[in-house]
Formats: C-alpha cells, sequence, structure tokens
C-alpha cells in the first residue's frame, strides 16, 4: 500500500473522472458455477446463487422495477423448493410494499410576464414527495441570502414566492451551505421557493433530480397531508427576471414581479415486495417467538451509458489505495491526490477484451446477504434437530431507496412485532480483504448495533464466536456513537431497532466496487462468505435455543423519530 499523498501510474496518461459511473457485463456465464446447492452452507453453493443473483440478466434489481420482481421470484422459489412456510400478504411469501415512482408533472410551467423558464435548464424542482403549494399569481420577493441574519422572517414570507440567495464557491463552510430541509422548516408558509444555485450544478446533479424518483407510499401521517411549498433551483439571471433587477442590487425585503404557473408532481404504482417465510419452532412453548434473519433484496438498477470495466475499477482501486493510507478515522482523499490518478487501459486490455458494462450487478450489495440467507434457511431447514424458536427470514425491498421494505415490514410486520426477539441483518458480507478494509484478512468481521439495545445479544455473539475453530476478529470502530459514516442508520437492521428489537448488523465494510458496475461476483471471497453465513448461523441457532428472550436493558428509540449513530 502506497503512503498517503502519493500517486498512483499505472501506464499511459488515460484520466478518468471521480465521478466515473458503474458499468453492463462482467459477471461470468453461469456454466461456470456448481450445478446443485445442499444442505450444509458452503462455498461452491453460495457461488451456485451469487452468479444466478447477480447475473446481467437480473439487470441490477431495482426495487420498483420488473428485474426486482424477477430476483424475488427466485428466492420464493427457492424457499418453497427448501420447505419454509410462507408468512407474506394472503398465504404467500410476497408481501407487496406499496412504492410509487414521482416525476415532474409534464403541464408543469413558471413564468414571469409571459417568459417561461425551461424546466431542467433554467429551473430545477425538487420533489418534497407530497403536495406541492398553488403559488399561481403570488407576488415575489427577495429573502436574502442563506443562512444569514438579514434574511426577511417566516411572517413576511407568507403566500410569497420567495427567492434565496445562496454562498456559492469553494470552501463554503457547511453552517453557510444550502439545507433544503432547515430553509422549507423556516419558510413553510411560503407559496414558493427559488434558490440562487443552479450555476452550481454538475450535469450528474440535473440528470439526477430529472430522474423518477420512488418513494414509500403508505398510509399517510397527518403531516403528509399538508401542502409544502414549491421549491426550485434558479441561476442569477432567473432571479433577475423574477425580482425585476439584478440579484446584488436589492435588499432582503424588495418586492419583485409576479410569477405564474403550476410546478406539480405525478405518481406511478411501482410494485415491490419483500419475500417472508418461517421455519416453524420445535419448543411448542417458544415457537410463538422468532428470530428474524434478514437481507436486502434489490440493488440500483443500471446506467443508460456503459463504461470500461477495467479501466474504471483500476482506477477505483488507486483511490481505495490511497483512502486506506489516508489518516483515520475520515481516511479522506483529496481532489489533488484523485487528479494525479490515471489508468494504463490498454494494459489492461492485453488481460483480455475491453468489458463494457452498465448494469450495476450488486453481487457484495447485496447479493452476498442475500444468497447467505438462503443457505442459512437451506441448513435450518434439513438440521435433524429444529431450533426451539421459529425463524423469520426477510428478504426486503428498497433497502437502496431508503430502506422501504424493512420501514414496511416493521411497520406492517406479518406476526406479531413484539414476538420477534431479535434480527440478525447481513448487508456486503462478501469482502473484507487486506486491500478493502485496513486490518482485513479471511477474520475480518464488522458489527454494528450488537449492544445498543442488548449487552446479552453483544455478550452471547463474542461467546459464540470464541467457540469457533476460526474465530472472527471483530471490527467495532464504525459502530462508535457520532461515526460519519451512520453505518447503524443506513441498513434495514434499524428499521427493526426503532421499535426496541435487539439487532446485530454483520458487514465486511466497504471497498472500491461498491455501488459500481465492477460490485460482480467473481470478486466475492466465497470461502469468507461462507465463514460468515456459517456465523450467523450459529448466532441464530443460540439466540433460538435460549432459555428466555434476549434482555433488552438500553433505552428504546422514538420508532417515527430520526435515527442517531
Amino acid at each position: 500500500m502506497q503512503a498517503a499523498g502519493r500517486f498512483v501510474v499505472l501506464g499511459a496518461l488515460v484520466a478518468l473522472t471521480a465521478q466515473a459511473r458503474a458499468q453492463t457485463g462482467g459477471a461470468l456465464p453461469l456454466k461456470h458455477a456448481p450445478a446443485r446447492t445442499q444442505t450444509a452452507i458452503t462455498p461452491a453453493d453460495l457461488m451456485t446463487r451469487l452468479y444466478l443473483y447477480s447475473d446481467d440478466s437480473m439487470m441490477g434489481r431495482l426495487a420498483g422495477s420488473e428485474y426486482n420482481l424477477k430476483a424475488t421470484a427466485y428466492i420464493a422459489a427457492e424457499v418453497k423448493r427448501i420447505g419454509l412456510v410462507p408468512a407474506g400478504d394472503s398465504g404467500g411469501y410476497f408481501q407487496n410494499v406499496p412504492l410509487v415512482k414521482r416525476q415532474l408533472d409534464p403541464s408543469a410551467t413558471l413564468s414571469v410576464e409571459g417568459t417561461a423558464f425551461r424546466p431542467w435548464d433554467e429551473f430545477i424542482p425538487r420533489d418534497p414527495g407530497r403536495a406541492t403549494r398553488a403559488f399561481d399569481g403570488a407576488q415575489v420577493i427577495y429573502a436574502g441570502v442563506w443562512p444569514d441574519s438579514t434574511m426577511i422572517s417566516a411572517d413576511q414570507a407568507a403566500g410569497k414566492f420567495i427567492v434565496l440567495g445562496a454562498h456559492t464557491g469553494p470552501g463554503v463552510p457547511q453552517a453557510q451551505q444550502v439545507n433544503r430541509g432547515a430553509i422549507l422548516a423556516r419558510f413553510r408558509g411560503a407559496a414558493g421557493i427559488a434558490v440562487v444555485a443552479l450555476e452550481t450544478f454538475p450535469p450528474q446533479a440535473a440528470n439526477f433530480f430529472r430522474q423518477p424518483q420512488t418513494i414509500l407510499r403508505d398510509a399517510p401521517q397527518a403531516t403528509d397531508t399538508i401542502s409544502l411549498p414549491v421549491y426550485v433551483y434558479v441561476s442569477a439571471a432567473g432571479a433577475r427576471l423574477l425580482l425585476g433587477a439584478p440579484l446584488d442590487s436589492v435588499r432582503a425585503g424588495a418586492a419583485g414581479k409576479t410569477v405564474h404557473g403550476s410546478v406539480s408532481f405525478v405518481e406511478t404504482p411501482a410494485p415491490a415486495r419483500n419475500v417472508v417465510a418461517i421455519l416453524p419452532g420445535s419448543d411448542p412453548r417458544l415457537k410463538g417467538e422468532y428470530v428474524a434473519i434478514g437481507a436486502h433484496n434489490d440493488h440500483i438498477g443500471f446506467d443508460q451509458t456503459p463504461v470500461d470495466h477495467d479501466s474504471l475499477r483500476g482506477f477505483n482501486d488507486a483511490v481505495r489505495r490511497l483512502e486506506l493510507a489516508a489518516p483515520p478515522p475520515n481516511h479522506r482523499v483529496t481532489p489533488d491526490q484523485v487528479q494525479q490518478i490515471h489508468v494504463n487501459v490498454d494494459s489492461l486490455h492485453r488481460a483480455h477484451a475491453a468489458r463494457r458494462d452498465s448494469i450495476f450487478n450488486g453481487a457484495d450489495d447485496d447479493g452476498s446477504g442475500t444468497t447467505a440467507a438462503l443457505e442459512i434457511a437451506e441448513a435450518f431447514a434439513g438440521a435433524r434437530v429444529k431450533p426451539k424458536r421459529s425463524l423469520i427470514f426477510v428478504w426486503h425491498t428498497g433497502e437502496e431507496l431508503g430502506l422501504f421494505g424493512s420501514q414496511y415490514f416493521t411497520d406492517h410486520p406479518t406476526v406479531t412485532r413484539d414476538s420477534i426477539v431479535a434480527q440478525l441483518n447481513m448487508d456486503m458480507i462478501g469482502r473484507g480483504r487486506a486491500d478493502d478494509e485496513n486490518g482485513g484478512g479471511p477474520g475480518y468481521l464488522q458489527l454494528i448495533g450488537t449492544r445498543r439495545l442488548s449487552t446479552e445479544l453483544g455478550d452471547m455473539i463474542e461467546t459464540v464466536n470464541k467457540a469457533r475453530k476460526q474465530p472472527f476478529t471483530f471490527d467495532y470502530q464504525f459502530d462508535a456513537t457520532g461515526h460519519p459514516e451512520q453505518y447503524y442508520c443506513r441498513s434495514d437492521h434499524y428499521m427493526y431497532a426503532r421499535y426496541g428489537i435487539p439487532i446485530a448488523f454483520f458487514t465486511t465494510g466497504n471497498h472500491r466496487d461498491y455501488h459500481q458496475v465492477t460490485d460482480e461476483p467473481e470478486y466475492i471471497d466465497y470461502d469468507k462468505l461462507a465463514h460468515v453465513s456459517q456465523f450467523v448461523y450459529d448466532v441464530a441457532a443460540a439466540v433460538a435455543n435460549l432459555d428466555h428472550r434476549v434482555v433488552v436493558d438500553k433505552p428504546k428509540p422514538d420508532p417515527h423519530g430520526n435515527c442517531v449513530q
């Protein structure tokens, strides 16, 4: 590993940008995988399943797409073959999750004195996920620069279409940066909000906002029925049209023009589903309690523009080396270091032909957890002696979009919520090599949340580990209170923890292929994946056979509040 501050030169100078998007292809043909699975948890079985589950034909398994339905159909067929009991809707294995796609209404308009703003070029609307307020005929008023003390008050903004300046340019302190949530909270009574920041948007950001956004449309909370101001970004030229004068010539409170139009969003259903199955417990007294074992069944889909698989991976490998060498705890790489990285594409292509890639296969994220849960289920189903408590396996959809599947399952559990004694979550458990994580290797494993609700659960996991022939070395650094990565809040286990259910999150950590098209099954460590899967099996067995419920001895969070690590 190279020292921090140095850069990698892999040969001829073929520069790649730090925002390089991930790639199609790369997954080996299915003929390269073993043919059948067996009861025991084995590397060969995991390879069989993972090459199927992260194959290009799954097209990245995006929740709300037909490809995620295809992926969940595979899971349901497997648990049926294994012999698990359906625990979804209406006696089946699927729990339908009400996702919808929202996008700008094609009839949306924004104009001043007959001059129309072109959507996505001259104004970019942000979708609040609920109804937006009518603003046609509203008075424009300059609100000042966010978050300066000279801004107008919330009362002055009520019913007005406000134009809000922003501190822009490099080095703007975080406290002065635009914060949409804080802006909406302060000026909630406005008819509309136009933030003057469009010039700072890279093309990727504009394209992201233009894409339909998928949200969970569950039973509305009381606050969801209240409309919000229309929120858009405009340029300095757009602000001049709205105000009738250049931005730097007006003071906060100055009246502008009258704005016309309507900006709203339309919804279409986006079918998605959890897969839920039960292995009944063997003890008549305890079988009504459940140990939940979970992973997420979705990933992030595919891109429209293929890139070169191997040059992208070479670039990301160089970035990862710099990150691992950078000072803890953040391991940040500077933009100057990134600019110094170059990749010898010709050298890479001499190894094998160029691979154009646009599919985010998600082999590790979370094909590894999904297939591990299937292997664990098959091992328990084939065991001569079943655990005393029941096991409920849940493959959650929509984790990548906002933990939607686990949120829906825990809000609408198909078993009594209080009967779930613990939840074991697996997300990205197929890597953790030395070139993935500092201290990585065959025995490296990150644990998160194991003692946040139950000291006993954390202690049990340590005890089970010590009994192994090859114990894992646990890395608890990412479980630290306030850790900037916020892993405790970023995977499905938290949706259980918010209801006071003790959880354990097992992961081998981040790596160069995270959310890249290079997250392919060929880069998984199948021996490691089998060891982690067997360990989770052993932990589940210990919890399921305990003579009492895992003791909750820590404060429970607010189930409807924000997660705090």
